[in-house]
């Protein structure tokens, strides 16, 4: 199995290479031929690189300990899901798990297009298979997967517990397949420049790729923030780490980039601005890995130093600098076609909503090199804490959230007085009524305050949209509400998927705000005795220790602490924590002992506990009071449903429907929907 792996990935570089060279050769002379063979290089590059993947799951499933990898991320022990999850839970294996998504995106890029933007392709499929070939040449020459030991252990050293948690099983798989995604828009705007096509064409071909990029990063992020909320033990989901960082950039370049292809699509304008961020939010991606794989920066996301960095550093300054001098050359070509009218307009908005994640992204990427850039120039490394990530993004955010309202409210060229006394006037009370009623509830503090009076203007727009749409096809078709809701969004899935998408960072801000009223507790208890406790919301609670345990499961050994709480003397379930050692299937202690926390979750707040160690037969506990967390889950998985709304296909008959029942709104700005 191991010649059954490794041989293929080495005709994968090969196919790879061949496919550049033809596909590229084939643009620039014109030949249908080369074209074609290479788009046949890159099919069968996959296919190998399909047949190499098989053989290292194959090795991690029957324990092939002959491999250095499956050796150093697998035991005999380990359960089966974490054997398959194994694949990507080390450098090599993940290098080589990158090759795949991007191999199978490539390839069905290429075949979904061969009878459309036929001018474009070769320079897509050739900018795509260099890419691949990068990744492949890396994965081989620095990081290969297959590379054997000199002799053949009993056992393997076996997973970090940390990653033997479910959501790491999806976790990093749903943000490789939105990092990888991103490669596809960069060879479809590297095409466009090569042409001179740089009118709305190539942007029709990558928006549904950019919705795919962005659907995924959106799942990978909440359910990193899940895991690091579940698995590491603090008490919180978003600590502002570098690698987490890294997953949030090309989120949100690649969310200016969603926003700013309608005023292309429609205007003709930001082209240069589309340009960009494609080039960027590819690069962001190929940054985030290298910050993972270069040691640079340390976190508990990331993989060991090793030479992969190098190679990660040389593609991302050859990349660069060939895209800037090739946007340099098109400068012209990338004019305009309409100017900006107002600055009260549609377009407007979308230009300020741009600024604003753009300088989001600037202070992210800004906080997270800073340790490097402090080395290089002092030799010691400064590292910036969260209180600098939240003094400039915390006002930035109230901002963007502010946008998500404004933006769907205005007219396109220029907004009249009229339309904004009509389309705000709901929404504005709204938000200034819960406002003042917060805080005659005692919600005192700035930003939370402001949060949650935002969130309600936002809802405010985002219902009385809904309303006005489902009012015109009432009136049009004579249908019930709920008939007409589900046409409405279904014949004009773009706007009304992205209402969807804000009504879920509506409910992400509303519960990040609620973590400013967190609340800890560190106690100590021996077997029955009992603490009390005021939530947040001046609730009284009483926990009682029902007990230590110690057990053995699997590939560890247990300590765990049941507690019983009490809500205003009203009993609710057990809440269990454990502390758990892991070894191997010799009985060898593999790792550093784990925290496995206790969570209580209900509609207004988690309660959070963890078993910090047990002393003279009395455990340290901790317990959190963490308020409207659950809703940070339910806002991420509304938002990638508005993603896959605004993602499905939808025939252009049908969307010329959507638009035309849309128009029938009272709403100015509806008219050109």
């Amino acid at each position: 199995m191991i010649l059954v792996g490794e041989l293929p990935l080495w005709i994968a570089l090969l196919m790879c290479a061949w496919s550049v060279t033809l596909s590229y050769a084939g643009g620039a002379m014109r030949r249908a031929d080369l074209i074609a063979s290479g788009e046949r290089g890159l099919y069968a590059g996959f296919g190998f690189i399909v047949l190499a993947s098989a053989g290292l799951w194959t090795a991690l499933i029957t324990s092939d300990f002959s491999l250095r990898y499956v050796a150093s991320f697998t035991s005999a022990n380990l359960p089966f899901v974490y054997r398959i999850s194994a694949f990507w839970g080390g450098q090599a294996g993940s290098m080589l798990f990158w090759c795949l998504i991007l191999a199978g995106y490539s390839a069905l890029a290429t075949w979904t297009n061969r009878r459309s933007v036929r001018e474009l392709m070769p320079w897509v499929t050739g900018t795509s298979a260099l890419v691949l070939l990068f990744f492949v040449a890396t994965t081989a020459l620095a990081s290969n997967p297959f590379e054997r030991l000199e002799w053949v252990p009993a056992d393997g050293r076996g997973l970090n517990p940390q990653l033997q948690n479910p959501a790491m099983a999806i976790h990093p798989p749903m943000l490789y397949l939105g990092y990888v995604a991103t490669a596809i828009p960069f060879a479809f705007a590297i095409a466009a420049l090569v042409t001179r096509r740089l009118d709305a064409e190539w942007l029709g071909a990558v928006r549904r790729w950019a919705l795919v990029s962005w659907v995924f990063l959106t799942l990978g992020i909440v359910l990193g923030m899940w895991w690091a909320y579940v698995e590491l033990g603090w008490g919180g989901y978003w600590m502002w780490d570098p690698v987490e960082n890294a997953s949030l950039l090309p989120w949100l370049t690649g969310t200016a980039f969603l926003h700013s292809i309608m005023i292309q699509e429609k205007r003709g304008m930001l082209r240069k601005w589309n340009v960009t961020l494609v080039v960027a939010t590819f690069m962001l991606s190929v940054l985030g890995t290298f910050i993972t794989r270069s040691g640079v920066i340390q976190s508990v996301h990331s993989f060991a130093q090793s030479a992969v960095g190098n190679w990660f550093a040389a593609f991302m300054i050859l990349a660069l600098a060939a895209t800037v001098w090739l946007v340099s050359v098109r400068l012209k070509d990338l004019e305009s076609q309409a100017q900006l009218e107002a600055m009260i307009s549609r377009e407007a908005a979308f230009l300020y909503n741009n600024l604003v994640l753009v300088g989001i992204a600037f202070s992210v990427l800004w906080g997270t090199l800073f340790p490097i850039i402090s080395e290089a120039v002092r030799g010691s490394k400064i590292t910036v804490g969260e209180s600098f990530f939240n003094s400039v993004n915390v006002p930035l955010g109230l901002l963007l959230l502010a946008l998500t309202g404004i933006g769907p409210l205005i007219a396109w060229r220029r907004a009249s007085v009229g339309n904004i006394q009509r389309q705000f006037a709901a929404p504005a009370a709204l938000g200034l009524i819960t406002g003042a009623a917060l805080f005659v509830l005692g919600i005192h503090k700035l930003y939370p305050l402001m949060t949650w009076t935002l969130s309600a203007f936002v809802t405010g727009t985002i219902l009385q949209e809904f309303h006005k749409g489902v009012g015109a096809r009432r009136k049009m078709y004579g249908e019930n509400p709920v008939v007409a809701l589900g046409r409405l969004v279904a014949r004009n899935r773009r706007r009304y998927g992205g209402y969807v998408v804000h009504a879920g960072i509506v409910m992400l801000f509303a519960a990040f705000a609620g973590m400013a009223f967190k609340l800890e507790y560190d106690i100590t208890l021996a077997d029955g005795e009992s603490y009390s406790a005021k939530d947040p919301y001046g609730r009284q609670w009483t926990f009682t220790n029902e007990g230590l345990s110690e057990f053995k499961a699997l590939n560890r050994e247990v300590t765990a602490i049941a507690l019983r709480p009490t809500i205003d003397g009203k009993a609710l379930p057990l809440i269990t924590s454990e502390k758990r050692q892991h070894f191997d299937s010799r009985g060898n202690p593999t790792f550093q002992p784990s925290t496995e926390v206790g969570i209580l979750v209900r509609n207004d707040m988690d309660v959070y506990v963890v078993l910090a160690g047990v002393v003279r037969n009395k455990a340290e506990i901790r317990v959190n009071f963490n308020p409207l967390v659950v809703w940070v889950w339910h806002g991420g998985v509304i938002m990638a449903l508005g993603g896959l709304i605004v993602m499905w296909p939808q025939s252009e008959k049908r969307r010329k429907q959507g638009g035309y029942v849309a128009a029938l709104a009272p709403a100015a700005e509806v008219a050109t929907a």
